[in-house]
């Protein structure tokens, strides 16, 4: 990773950390929760080295970002304008972008309001799923899971620091990045998730003790209210998203999920991204099932690298 710079970059109102490589077309890696430009590592050095300029940025909350403290200022509409703001910082019309759980909701979004900045898509875990028109989406999923769902217990500011403080940072990162829960995410009754998930006691080949300290050690500084944020302004950003009630995604999209990943088989997600109405959503799509967990990115490097490539190329050619 000697070859990847980082430096500060000031948009939208706010200073982003990005770590960068490459020269040539501009390709966005968007991380998830609990992440960091550093899980992009594998596909940052790949990319850069078949003629692209990557840039990882640490989304707002994140790193070495700026973390505004409250959660209306994590919605969609700012998440996406941080992006815009990088293409102008860099003086480019359009990106390829790629993004992973929250990453992908992100390039969801800025592929739906700015489709003339997004040369293609790729989203993984998260499909693009339609807006209901009357429902918001902290009680679908009290409705659906219960007190005990993650999203439910991330709602209430600095519950989920509490628990999650019980711990040391390392543990936490292995909690959460190796998780292999397939089912949904919901803990017992009287139960933090955190408590709920286990820590392995023995790592598996894609990843080292040492790279998980970067993780804990990068959460040490900026701590977590910023990522929990992202979960607290979901009702928000259903408000927001009206204008665009049943809206598609034009741009060219590829979506990649493991078929381990969290609820994959267990609520429908298996059968939407196979079936009609994901794809009349996004008409442009092309779906790729990986063997592998949540975080593929990282537990399937390689893979998901010449999946990357392979859709920027076709996308180059046409």
């Amino acid at each position: 990773m000697s070859e990847t710079k980082q430096q500060r970059i000031k948009t939208n109102g706010i200073w982003l950390n990005i770590a960068e490589q490459g020269t040539g077309p501009l390709v966005l890696l968007l991380h998830g929760f609990p992440e960091t430009w550093f899980s992009w590592r594998h596909q940052i050095t790949h990319l850069a080295s078949q003629g692209y300029h990557v840039v990882a940025p640490d989304l707002r909350g994140y790193g070495g970002s700026d973390s505004p403290i409250s959660p209306s200022s994590y919605t969609c509409m700012h998440i996406v304008g941080d992006l815009i703001g990088l293409l102008d910082h860099y003086s480019e019309h359009q990106a390829f972008v790629v993004g992973t759980d929250w990453g992908a909701i992100a390039g969801w979004h800025m592929s739906l309001f700015r489709p003339d900045r997004v040369k293609g898509l790729v989203a993984f875990n998260v499909p693009y799923f339609p807006r209901s028109a009357n429902a918001k989406p902290i009680e679908s999923i009290r409705l659906m899971f219960g007190e005990g769902s993650y999203v439910l217990q991330f709602q209430e500011p600095g519950r989920a620091e509490r628990a999650f403080a019980r711990y040391d940072y390392l543990t936490v990162m292995k909690k959460f990045l190796l998780i292999k829960k397939t089912n949904n995410l919901v803990a017992p009754p009287g139960m933090e998730i955190i408590d709920y998930l286990e820590t392995p006691s023995i790592l598996p080949p894609w990843i080292t003790e040492e790279e998980l300290q970067v993780y804990a050690d990068t959460f040490l500084e900026s701590g977590f209210t910023g990522p929990l944020n992202y979960y607290r302004a979901m009702d928000l950003n259903w408000e927001y998203l009206a204008p665009w009630q049943g809206s598609k995604i034009t741009v060219p999209t590829k979506f990649i999920v493991g078929d381990k990943d969290i609820g994959f088989e267990t609520n429908g997600t298996q059968e939407y991204v196979e079936g009609d109405v994901f794809r009349g959503l996004v008409p442009n799509l092309e779906v790729v099932i990986l063997d592998g967990h949540h975080f593929i990115h990282e537990e399937k490097a390689q893979d998901v690298s010449n999946e990357i490539l392979s859709f920027l190329r076709k996308l180059s050619v046409d």
